[in-house]
């Protein structure tokens, strides 16, 4: 049995770690330390300051965000 691909977000991830070095655990709790709260502060912030790209930043995100929902 094969395992299925991951689908949204999460279908960022493995080249997220691959790409930057870090766990995605590591971007989450970035995420979740940060003062700001909105989405695409969130994502500006991840680009500018951790050189990540936008599609990355978006997902990690995007992920973290729906976390609560």
């Amino acid at each position: 049995m094969t395992a299925t691909p991951a689908k949204g977000p999460a279908s960022y991830f493995p080249s997220i770690e691959t790409k930057y070095g870090h766990p995605v655990a590591y971007w989450f709790d970035l995420i979740r330390s940060s003062p700001l709260d909105k989405h695409m502060e969130l994502v500006g912030w991840l680009k500018s300051e951790h050189g990540l790209g936008h599609g990355h930043a978006n997902a990690l995100v995007a992920h973290v965000r729906a976390e609560g929902k």
